[in-house]
């Protein structure tokens, strides 16, 4: 991206750092930054901004969030009060668009309908609150919008823990193509002293240490299972976990409609369960998940499935149950439960987990970010989880804890020799 004295949109009067920031970004861009900093207002402008100078013809560009009602509620009155200074702009406000003079067009989308932005060519993009995104987006749908046309992306949000946002922050710390900023408040000066003082006192460590001070080691906020599995990293229970040949392979299943299918695949010796594998699929039938399985060479015992896998289909007038035998897999249907007591069994069986790192890489950031909602207008966490890409894998995590067997007198601890596993 060429650099740039100033951003020529009336209206828009950019702080110190978004006014140094504007000037220096480079082609991709990883902007770690506190709740106040100004982060929507600065990447709105920064699209305006680029779709007002482009040369090319029909120039599109995208600000995306976690969610398209989101989208709508943060940004959507600062894209039309920032480009309502420029000429003959024309307002669309049922898709949430903007077109310029000369044909360049900025929209809104919500990344909780990926697929909607799949065949899209753009020349500028800003994934705000990356933190929150489902990790195939920026690789699978977003990177390759931006391809023919060598177009820019601006990555910018605060931390959720360790996910994909961190990632990808401390790679572009290592890469010379990329800028990597970071802006906790301690060091902006953007919110007074006795202001970050009143923040501190009312909210828990964590929760200051994530809002206000960019920190990804803390746990992110409403998580159910942060701490344990950072706990679990801690003791390097996450790392190459190999497969035993003698032990079955228990399944677990969350069986999406309308959205991802999620497989977890465990073996038990003594005290530990060991997570082994994890995949997850969408838009296929149940005869690819019977064929993946009968790939991999595992010898399979339960196939743990939620009780509602029994209930026949419109369509066909089969359960997924019956379609499953009829594929060669035998499932075990677990009783209906409350989400509680399933977030409970969870949290118990977290502490004897060893996963591998690689294979179970995508499970466990859903894990790490399966959170409680949040209710903005109350200013608190609701009592239910919050339903998104995180789901699939934390559900069948879920059927994982409730349905594993256990017997007492067989879990005694596991013998290790050299980090490798006597089975």
């Amino acid at each position: 991206m060429e650099q740039r004295a100033e951003i020529r949109v009336e209206l828009y009067a950019p702080r110190p750092l978004q006014e140094r920031l504007h000037g220096s970004l480079k082609r991709f861009n990883v902007l770690v930054a506190h709740r106040r900093f100004g982060k929507t207002v600065f990447a709105i402008n920064e699209l305006i901004a680029r779709a007002a100078e482009c040369e090319r013809e029909t120039p599109r560009y995208a600000y995306i969030a976690p969610f398209f009602n989101q989208a709508k509620d943060v940004a959507w009155e600062y894209l039309k009060r920032y480009t309502a200074a420029i000429p003959r702009v024309a307002i669309n406000e049922s898709e949430l668009r903007a077109d310029l003079p000369g044909g360049a067009r900025i929209r809104l989308y919500g990344a909780d309908n990926p697929d909607r932005l799949r065949g899209l060519y753009l020349d500028g993009v800003v994934l705000d609150e990356y933190a929150q995104m489902h990790p195939r987006v920026w690789p699978e749908v977003i990177r390759p919008a931006l391809a023919d046309r060598e177009g820019w992306a601006v990555f910018i949000g605060t931390p959720m823990g360790r996910n994909q946002f961190c990632e990808l922050y401390e790679a572009a710390r290592k890469n010379d193509d990329w800028l990597a900023a970071r802006f906790p408040a301690s060091a902006t000066g953007v919110i007074p002293a006795v202001e970050l003082a009143a923040a501190r006192a009312a909210m828990s460590e964590d929760q200051y240490a994530q809002e206000f001070e960019c920190s990804f080691a803390a746990a992110a906020l409403g998580s159910y299972y942060g701490k344990p599995l950072a706990q679990a990293e801690a003791e390097a229970r996450i790392a190459a976990v190999p497969w035993a040949p003698r032990l079955p392979v228990v399944t677990a299943w969350d069986l999406g409609i309308g959205d991802s299918t999620a497989i977890w695949f465990c073996q038990q010796s003594g005290r530990e369960a060991r997570l082994i594998d994890y995949y997850e699929a969408s838009g296929v039938g149940l005869d690819h998940y019977a064929k993946l399985l009968r790939e991999k060479p595992y010898v399979y015992g339960d196939h743990i499935l939620p009780h509602d896998a029994e209930v026949r289909e419109l369509g066909t007038g089969r359960s997924r149950v019956e379609t499953l035998r009829s594929l060669g897999i035998e499932p075990r249907v677990l009783p209906a439960a409350r989400i509680e007591d399933g977030i409970d069994a969870v949290r118990n069986l977290l502490p004897r987990c060893w996963f591998d790192a690689g294979r179970c890489a995508r499970g466990l950031e859903a894990l790490r970010q399966y959170r409680r909602d949040y209710d903005d207008r109350l200013k608190a966490f609701k009592a239910r989880p919050l339903h998104d890409w995180t789901s699939n894998a934390a559900d069948a995590f879920r059927y994982l804890a409730m349905g594993l067997r256990r017997d007492d007198a067989d879990w005694a601890q596991p013998i290790k020799y050299e980090d490798r596993w006597i089975v």
